[in-house]
């Protein structure tokens, strides 16, 4: 018993000093090898020396450890059982010899031996990754499970709420974001001179930088943090919003509306990804369908702003003819004030705690949950409870060691510290398509983009088509005048929606007066006076002026088309684009009427989505409502009036509402935490790329035919409900 008690003493002593050999031998191999090598040797020699101490495991799992979590098996091995199998070095009396740090090739190794060793300590550093994975993979199901049962020790309350209206603010600021361009255009068209293709241009840019800032944001948002990286994004918007407000040329209020959307584009990828990392499985579907209704209350507030702003003209004011601030700009300033309201709010709240135990920041991440903890218990009247977890589990980290020096410039610093960032976000990115998502990745791709093609699409599709109705109604009352003859005649009553064709015009006088929607076709004006003309959509078309004098009118250049001048003269001619005349503000109220009742039809889908989407399932939900939308589809075809079209608007933003809440969680649950918004915000990018297909695809066909429209919202519509049905329910799982 002495020998066998004395060898067992030589044998800790030796145990311990190997491991102090071992740490020695990893910082003397850190300061002589490149960065590859330097990482693989320290996860080798790390696991080494580990070795001694993880055999005694299974006897202490499950105990609380303040090192590194409630589930961490690394307590101190028990000194019998030190050797392992699998660690390479040791020989039956357990002896070091020289090979035991294999990564590192002996200096007085031969060619041959040279190549060997590098070999075999490529293999060993994929044998020890894929371990690590392993473990990594392991910490992770732990750590869903038990945040799971710390979510519903919390409670559910009065933090959740808080977090609920701030989150709620940025989503607002996306909704409006949508509505900006589209209710400004027709001011904006008139005051910057744009024409068709500029037109189009300006209202999908908003798309293109939510495309972008979709994916970059989503990227970022699960390696720098949720908060953080939604504070950068709301601000890239509220000041690149603010000065598109104030900008002048078309350019740049283009450039400012890129950068805006570019912004707000990582809105609905990281709040719905940070609110849900703060909500009980049971509460988690429902309470997500709720934050849903902030986009519907960000349509309204654009609305009702550009309701009572935009057509208010006399709301703008001038320097010279250089700088004009109309009263859209106004309206443009007013839409920022979303996103400037979530950023003060978004300061007063937490990180996710869920991504600071992804990430292995065990103490941050349990001062908020007792935050949660206390906040809710306090509210609901007992502030005597106490939060009972101790520790909670952190998932292994992936090390990333870069070794910059004390002597290198902050620029290169900033450089590698970018670069190292730009490859952990793209390997996470690969990451959505491995083998383990690569389906599940696809189907929501398809059913994403097939959603988002027809449902933008629509959306757009049916303002246009009611303009074009109204178009056509007006069209129909439009006075015609053939060969008429009028002399010394003074005009100085309003002209509209008329057409003369090959009238004579001899000393008359057109004063103080407004043309709206009247075109003079091959007919002769001769000694005639034009005074404080302002016109809208008026044309002179292969007409002759002899002797006729212009004096401060608008009627230049762009209203005279294929004209001959014969001793005419123009003086003190309004340069530039004028505003849309008042005669266009019923037709501005419509517009603004219209997309007011479209959001709020939204409301009693968004409701009853909310009530049911824990009862019935999100997969369901998601396929039933495209169905009843691809129905409601066909009924478009019926619509060949206004008040029908806005009817049919309202049923269908009811209906899909559900599809869209429904899809949101659906995307939220199934991808891991550190995985989360990277996929939520790729597979939004692509939202917004089938949203700029649909709505040029779509438009296209104003005016020619509702069946090709109808046809492609319903076949997109019928596609992906079929293939919602084929992804995994997530309802009753604890959030990955």
């Amino acid at each position: 018993m002495d020998d066998d008690g004395r060898y067992r003493d030589n044998r800790s002593d030796f145990i311990r000093g190997a491991k102090d050999i071992a740490k020695v031998a990893k910082k003397q191999v850190g300061k002589k090898v490149g960065r590859g090598m330097d990482k693989m040797t320290d996860e080798y020699t790390k696991r080494s020396y580990k070795r001694f101490e993880e055999e005694d495991d299974e006897d202490y799992a499950g105990v609380p450890s303040n090192d590194d979590g409630y589930y961490r098996n690394d307590s101190r091995a028990n000194d019998d059982e030190g050797h392992s199998d699998s660690t390479e070095g040791h020989d039956e009396d357990d002896e070091i010899y020289e090979g035991e740090y294999q990564g590192i090739p002996r200096a007085d190794s031969g060619k041959a031996g040279s190549m060997d060793g590098v070999t075999d300590a490529q293999a060993q550093q994929f044998r020890d990754l894929s371990a690590y994975e392993g473990e990594r993979r392991k910490d992770q199901e732990e750590l869903a499970q038990q945040y799971e049962t710390i979510l519903q020790e919390c409670g559910h309350g009065k933090f959740q709420w808080t977090l609920y209206f701030v989150l709620g603010l940025a989503l607002m600021a996306d909704g409006v974001e949508i509505f900006v361009v589209g209710f400004v255009l027709p001011s904006a068209e008139k005051d910057m001179c744009l024409s068709e293709p500029n037109k189009g241009m300006l209202g999908l840019i908003v798309y293109l930088g939510m495309m972008v800032g979709a994916f970059v944001w989503g990227g970022l948002a699960d390696r720098i943090g949720r908060r953080q990286t939604l504070l950068i994004s709301l601000s890239i918007n509220s000041v690149f919003a603010f000065f598109s407000s104030f900008v002048q040329g078309y350019s740049s209020f283009l450039f400012c509306r890129l950068l805006s959307g570019v912004g707000i584009g990582g809105s609905i990828p990281i709040v719905f990804s940070y609110y849900s990392e703060f909500l009980a499985q049971e509460k988690r579907g429902e309470h997500l369908s709720w934050l849903c209704m902030f986009w519907m209350i960000g349509g309204i507030y654009a609305s009702a702003m550009a309701w009572a702003i935009i057509p208010h003209y006399g709301w703008s004011f001038q320097m010279g003819s250089a700088y004009q601030f109309h009263s859209w700009r106004v309206f443009v300033l007013v839409c920022a004030f979303p996103s400037v309201a979530a950023i003060s709010a978004l300061t007063t709240m937490p990180e996710s705690p869920r991504f600071y135990l992804e990430n292995g920041k065990h103490d941050e991440a349990w001062m908020i949950l007792k935050q949660v903890h206390d906040t809710n218990m306090r509210a609901k009247g007992y502030p005597e409870r106490v939060f009972s977890v101790t520790t909670i589990k952190t998932v292994k980290q992936m090390d990333e060691l870069m070794n910059m020096g004390d002597n290198t410039a902050w620029h290169e610093k900033w450089k590698l510290k970018l670069s190292a960032l730009f490859h952990q976000v793209w390997h996470n990115f690969q990451a959505v398509f491995s083998p383990e998502y690569r389906r599940t990745t696809y189907m929501m791709m398809a059913v994403w983009f097939s959603m988002s093609f027809s449902y933008y699409g629509l959306t757009v599709w049916f303002p246009d088509m009611i303009k074009y109705l109204q178009k056509q109604e007006y069209s129909s009352r439009t006075k015609v005048f053939v060969k008429e003859k009028v002399e010394h005649v003074t005009f100085n009553f309003t002209l509209e929606n008329q057409v003369h064709r090959q009238g004579e015009y001899f000393n008359d006088k057109f004063m103080n007066l407004r043309m709206r929607s009247m075109v003079f076709e091959d007919s002769l004006f001769e000694e005639c006076y034009f005074e404080d003309i302002t016109s809208s959509n008026t044309f002179f078309k292969n007409c002759t002026f002899i002797a006729s004098i212009f004096h401060n009118t608008d009627l230049f250049k762009y209203r005279l088309v294929n004209c001959r001048l014969i001793n005419s003269t123009f003086m003190n001619n309004k340069e530039g684009c004028l505003l849309s005349d008042v005669s266009d503000d019923n037709n501005a109220y419509m517009v603004y009427f219209v997309s007011f009742l479209g959001t709020l039809a939204v409301l009693p889908g968004n409701i009853v989505s909310a009530l049911l989407m824990d009862k019935i399932g999100r997969l369901r939900m998601l396929a039933g409502s495209s169905v009843i939308s691809c129905i409601s589809c066909f009924f478009l075809s019926f619509g060949n009036s206004e008040s029908a079209m806005i009817a049919l608007l309202c049923l269908f933003g009811g209906i899909s509402i559900a599809s869209w809440n429904a899809l949101d969680v659906l995307t939220v649950e199934l991808y891991p935490s550190d995985k989360r918004t990277t996929a939520f915000g790729f597979l939004n990018a692509l939202c917004k790329l089938a949203a700029v297909l649909g709505i040029s695809i779509f438009t296209s066909f104003v005016g020619i035919t509702k069946a090709v429209p109808i046809l492609f919202a319903s076949g997109a519509l019928a596609a992906g409900s079929f293939l919602a049905l084929k992804l995994p329910e997530t309802r009753g799982q604890v959030l990955q």
